[in-house]
């Protein structure tokens, strides 16, 4: 059994408008016709191609057809469509689970000492990208913690906190919420100059920012495929720069980890054994072949599409939809003026939790009415959060504010 899945190459002409490829993919994305679909920071919605994709690996297991090769040859496109997006190396790339892998992963693989330290700000981090670095001072590692500002990671205090001790610096590209860029540029070139590992969480922009590693000086970034990838969960990437892999000791080892040139995923060469030379050092285990399916059907699409096209139309979607909410006199959210605008939006007052319910009655009262009126997005750390993607236009933009706008009425 083959794996191939044919996408609409008609809507990927190359001598259409790049808005207006990005326009005709929307088709291939049921979710965003049954809804108005603004929930990217939680979860993608899946193409048909995907699920076509998905249904050829499963619809091979079930009738016994399945070929393991042809799998092979599939993680091995989905792992190069991957590298080309980030601007990275093949043989940078490892598979994961999740985020939380990928970034225990490397937590896990420096090499630390006693008195060592790791730089983050822990009031803007998903929790995932907090609790794994508090699991090492049990092991004498100093976790330093510093502060936002303004629902901003204020990087100046970060790259202040380096010290000749300093192993690691983390940060998301993207918060969770409020959804503001990080200055990676500036904590990327930090962390080169003194040789210290420069990690990123980056599952609120791979898939829809532009994302160049290189560019950036970003040593280690792990992603999931359920947000911007558009794939489905349970699978995730770790990009690990080629300069550090040699330095790095994986605290969990396979067969996939280890060298046996010529041999059989079966088989062994001894007790003596060589790493891999390249990220799959990483790896733990047999992979998630229908998520590696769907994600590599994603994967084209969004190269074909193109990552700087897909980040002007989401952001210009987002901007649209800030300055709507805003005419309404809501308190929405806004970046340092130096830094560009996401593709998500917040709006209210950020707080310590709030996944639920917000702190303004008017925002509770607009997100029951979004509900009913069959608009996804979410609440987090009390704020309403909408996220785009490439299947969103500015019709899902209308109708939010319209909504609100209702709701505000009726209030």
């Amino acid at each position: 059994m083959t794996v191939t899945i044919e996408q609409n190459t008609s809507a990927m002409d190359s001598e259409r408008d790049p808005a207006e490829k990005i326009a005709l993919a929307r088709a291939d994305y049921p979710g965003a016709r049954k809804w108005t679909y603004a929930n990217a920071a939680q979860l993608g919605v899946l193409s048909e191609a995907s699920r076509a994709a998905i249904a050829s690996v499963v619809d091979g297991q079930v009738s016994g057809d399945a070929i393991k090769d042809d799998w092979w040859a599939l993680a091995a496109s989905a792992r190069s469509r991957f590298a080309r997006l980030i601007n990275a190396r093949k043989a940078e790339i490892a598979y994961t689970k999740n985020v939380s892998e990928g970034l225990n992963i490397i937590a896990n693989a420096i090499p630390w000492c006693e008195g060592d330290n790791v730089v983050l700000c822990p009031e803007l981090e998903h929790p995932n990208n907090v609790y794994a670095w508090l699991n090492l001072k049990k092991r004498g590692v100093e976790v330093r913690l510093m502060p936002g500002r303004n629902g901003d990671i204020d990087v100046g205090p970060m790259i202040e906190a380096i010290d000749s001790r300093t192993r690691v610096v983390t940060v998301s590209t993207v918060t969770f919420t409020p959804g503001f860029r990080t200055d990676i540029a500036a904590l990327g070139k930090a962390c080169r100059e003194r040789d210290v590992f420069f990690l990123v969480d980056a599952v609120q922009s791979t898939g829809v920012l532009e994302t160049n590693v290189e560019d950036a000086l970003i040593d280690g970034l792990a992603t999931s495929s359920a947000k911007g990838l558009l794939g489905i969960g349970g699978l995730g990437f770790l990009y690990c720069r080629s300069a550090w892999i040699g330095r790095l000791e994986p605290a969990y080892l396979a067969r996939f980890s280890v060298d046996v040139p010529g041999a059989h995923e079966s088989e062994m060469s001894g007790e003596d054994y060589d790493l891999m030379a390249d990220a799959q050092r990483f790896e733990v285990g047999n992979y998630n072949w229908a998520g590696i399916a769907a994600v590599d059907a994603s994967l084209e699409r969004l190269l074909e599409l193109g990552p700087e096209h897909i980040e002007a139309h989401v952001v210009g979607l987002a901007t649209d939809l800030a300055q709507g909410l805003g005419e309404l006199g809501l308190p929405v959210t806004s970046p340092p003026a130096e830094r560009p605008r996401s593709h998500i939006v917040t709006v209210g007052t950020l707080s310590a939790r709030g996944a639920q319910a917000t702190n303004d009655q008017r925002l509770d009262d607009i997100a029951r009415h979004l509900k009913a009126e069959r608009v996804k997005f979410s609440i987090r750390r009390g704020l309403l959060r909408f996220a785009f993607h490439l299947y969103n236009n500015g019709e899902d933009v209308e109708r939010i504010v319209t909504l609100a706008r209702e709701a505000l009425a009726k209030g």
